[in-house]
């Protein structure tokens, strides 16, 4: 096989960030194949995802959005490591849709934990009613109401929402696949949506 160029490593380096001796094996391992190498670099970096997650993620941005015409608009912290990684265009790209997002699909919360403990029981309570005049046995209910909270929770919390944009995955999983392309930890830290006449703003 050919030997691996510096400027093929940078040019891998550039399109997924991964360190250099990263590039350069996964270019090995894949016969200097670009895309390949790209796409083991992406599996090996899902894998190591989660162990990023506990890492402290104290850069990032703070991104405003404003959408319709003025009408609504959406304010969202989004942090990483390094600020490095916080001016790519990648972390910024999806910051944006993020923001998108968050505005048009108006997320109450941001995961199932953030749903107050009043607001999930008032919910439960809804659902088992509504599923005990359906004339379902008493034993199924929970398992009814379960799943109904489970579709409530893609409803109204952001990280459980699919993606507008591909709706095959949902931003806690678009977050992850970041995470991987990157190799630092990102989160989703916060975020307030306004729409022009409505005075309840998350």
């Amino acid at each position: 096989m050919a030997e691996i160029s510096a400027q093929l490593v940078k040019e891998l380096r550039d399109r997924t960030l991964a360190g250099f001796a990263d590039c350069k094996k996964a270019l090995v391992e894949c016969g200097g194949d670009m895309e390949k190498a790209a796409e083991f670099l992406r599996k090996k970096g899902l894998v190591t995802a989660a162990k990023k997650a506990g890492r402290m993620a104290a850069d990032g941005l703070i991104h405003s959005y404003i959408h319709a015409g003025g009408k609504i608009g959406v304010l969202l912290e989004v942090n990483c490591e390094t600020d490095f990684v916080a001016k790519t265009d990648q972390f910024q790209s999806f910051v944006r849709d993020v923001a998108m997002q968050i505005a048009a699909m108006s997320p109450r919360y941001l995961t199932p934990e953030d749903v107050p403990a009043d607001v999930l029981e008032k919910e439960r309570e809804i659902r088992t009613a509504q599923a005990k005049e359906t004339g379902k046995p008493d034993n199924v209910i929970p398992k009814i109401v379960e799943g109904q909270i489970k579709k409530w929770y893609s409803e109204v919390c952001l990280m459980e929402q699919p993606f507008v944009k591909e709706n095959k995955k949902n931003i806690k999983e678009l977050l992850t696949d970041l995470i991987a392309t990157i190799g630092e930890n990102c989160k989703i830290s916060r975020f307030v949506r306004w729409e022009v006449g409505d005075s309840a703003a998350n």
